[in-house]
């Protein structure tokens, strides 16, 4: 259905006020990931999937595309759009504005979903970072509160250990089960330039709702290329 995501709060944090800096006048940044489980929201979408993904930053606006192609033929791709604002609020606070068009191909129906999202981005103290969106999905009339909490550990002059906590509730308004979903990650970064790095991930994600599959755990890996 949806892309996934287990945040890596230290990381949104990050380029969200790393936005609000005078820094040259626009970046591009290119994503090239694999994971062994697609995970949405606590859910299984799909097996091993390839999720490469390209964003395009012009002062405090951001936009990009977000994809998953699944390497089995039983899951359909997906192409997420999104695009948004970030406003510093502080040194250390941001308020980001945006929505997401997520659109499959290969349904029967050419299914395509819309999410305008409310996220507030910040450092907390002590190394911690964290992150409180709250998402509404307009075809099934569903909002989305999500907190996350990230710890970044610099283990060389390279590389960094990032620590990452997730949790969220799903609340449809039309008649769907609510439910509660959560999870936790741990993602290693290493410096290969000075614009590009490579990651390699282990992550853990769950849920309250019956009789679907919960407790995945799943790795990912990938190269981050930024200029």
């Amino acid at each position: 259905m949806k892309k996934t995501a287990l945040l890596v709060a230290a990381v949104l944090a990050g380029s969200s006020l790393q936005a609000q800096e005078p820094t040259s006048a626009y970046s591009v940044t290119l994503d090239f990931s694999y994971v062994s489980e697609y995970v949405f929201r606590g859910i299984s979408l799909a097996d091993d999937a390839i999720q490469p993904s390209v964003e395009l930053a012009v002062g405090d606006f951001y936009a990009g595309i977000w994809t998953s192609m699944p390497i089995t033929n039983k899951y359909t791709n997906e192409f997420d759009f999104y695009a948004g604002y970030g406003l510093a609020l502080s040194d250390t606070w941001a308020l980001d504005l945006g929505a997401t068009y997520y659109y499959y191909p290969e349904t029967s129906s050419g299914d395509e979903q819309f999410e305008p999202y409310v996220g507030l981005t910040g450092e907390i103290g002590g190394g911690f970072s964290s992150s409180f969106y709250m998402y509404y999905e307009t075809e099934f009339e569903t909002f989305t509160y999500q907190g996350s909490l990230g710890y970044s550990i610099p283990l060389s002059d390279r590389s960094t250990l990032d620590l990452s906590g997730t949790v969220g509730f799903v609340d449809p308004d039309t008649g769907l089960e609510t439910y509660l979903y959560w999870g936790a990650g741990a993602v290693i970064s290493y410096k290969l330039t000075d614009n590009a790095s490579a990651y390699v991930g282990a992550n853990y994600a769950s849920h309250d709702l019956d009789g679907i599959e919960d407790d995945h755990f799943f790795g990912n890996v990938g190269v981050t290329i930024g200029f």
